[in-house]
């Protein structure tokens, strides 16, 4: 099968096709507009394979895209290129407005004419499997709820409601026009690769450089983490299996409070790297913040809630599980640990990241 992934230079992107390339002997085509976000060196383990093909393509642009799928011929659309980040999407909403819908609604034409154009055989076996988030039901109020495929959609921030409209687009092009879509709505994720603005990555990077460890409100807010890898997993799984039409519910069953999993981290690194290390893996600029502290503990500091924030999501999974067989492999507290330890080992990737020359030079860029 040639499947046609757009956002794969992203994290979950980048995950399902590094498990597309190692354990499947399908092909890839990798189609990424390469945004901030996007980081080719995520790849580079398989990036040599002649499985894999790269496209720079934006995903609003239809003449690029009617392009690709007139060269590329796939066989499937797994869709999760997005602006995802839901402190942006606050500060400057409208590049989510662009992206996420617009850009959706680009790749749905883009796919229909395509797919109406192929033989009754391809037709019929054609997918487009839009990869979407939990945030797009709001937020649950008793902690016996969960949010399950019949959930109404409640979006609280711009980035939510990017997602639902999106969501709503691909149904509607599933009823009126009969494109075999899946979606499925995900937890939120965690591992390898996790561009260093998200929670866990940035109180890892943050803790050994000394530096404070920002906490919204509280800590109280719960989310349910599900290991990237996992993730990959269940999605190729319902690429391949899953039924035309259905959502799917994935979910890691880790519901956790988020000082819970900071203090995890901080806890974790005390054990792997403590204060007294910490030039061994950031540099010698960073040790004398670092060595005054006596416990990363020390470097957590609240700050102000961001508007809208969600208090509590969490996924009821039974779904995918019952019909498809998948279930998570990682608890939180073995994802975690290789999270944290995959950090440490790969300190260069993340200074890359950080000094923005992961951009200026693209490495892996395939055939």
């Amino acid at each position: 099968m040639k499947l046609l992934i757009t956002g794969g230079a992203g994290f979950i992107g980048s995950a399902v096709i590094r498990h597309i390339i190692a354990n499947t002997a399908d092909e890839v085509v990798n189609v990424d507009k390469l945004t901030y976000a996007g980081n080719l060196e995520s790849l580079a383990e398989v990036s040599g394979s002649p499985r894999y093909h790269f496209e720079q393509v934006d995903i609003c642009d239809r003449t690029s895209l009617d392009r690709l799928f007139n060269e590329r011929q796939p066989d499937a659309v797994m869709h999760l290129a997005a602006e995802s980040h839901v402190d942006r999407s606050i500060d400057g909403p409208a590049a989510f407005i662009e992206t996420n819908i617009v850009g959706t609604y680009t790749l749905l034409e883009a796919t229909r004419q395509y797919w109406s154009a192929l033989d009754e055989d391809k037709k019929s076996s054609f997918r487009f499997h839009h990869i979407s988030t939990d945030e797009v039901y709001g937020d649950l109020e008793r902690p016996e709820d969960f949010f399950t495929e019949q959930t109404p959609y409640a979006p609280s921030s711009p980035y939510s409601a990017s997602k639902a409209s999106s969501d709503h687009l691909v149904r509607a092009w599933r009823r009126t026009y009969g494109l075999p879509t899946l979606i499925t709505n995900c937890s939120n994720n965690y591992g390898p690769y996790h561009f260093p603005e998200k929670l866990i990555p940035l109180v890892i990077l943050n803790a050994l450089e000394g530096k404070p460890l920002p906490v919204y409100g509280k800590g109280d807010q719960i989310r349910d983490w599900l290991y990237v890898e996992d993730h990959a997993r269940a999605l190729y799984k319902v690429v391949t299996e899953g039924k035309v039409g259905e959502t799917y519910n994935i979910g890691g069953h880790n519901e956790k409070q988020n000082i819970e999993v900071i203090l995890t981290l901080c806890n974790i690194l005390q054990e792997l790297a403590p204060p007294s290390e910490s030039a061994r893996f950031v540099g010698a600029t960073s040790v004398a913040k670092t060595n005054s502290i006596n416990h990363y503990q020390d470097l957590i500091t609240f700050v102000t809630d961001r508007p809208g924030h969600d208090m509590r999501y969490a996924i009821d999974a039974t779904k995918i599980q019952k019909e498809l067989g998948w279930a998570p492999e990682e608890t939180f507290e073995t994802g975690i640990r290789k999270t944290v330890q995959w950090y440490l080992d790969n300190m260069e990737w993340c200074q890359r990241v950080q000094d923005g020359s992961y951009q200026r030079e693209r490495l892996g860029v395939g055939i």
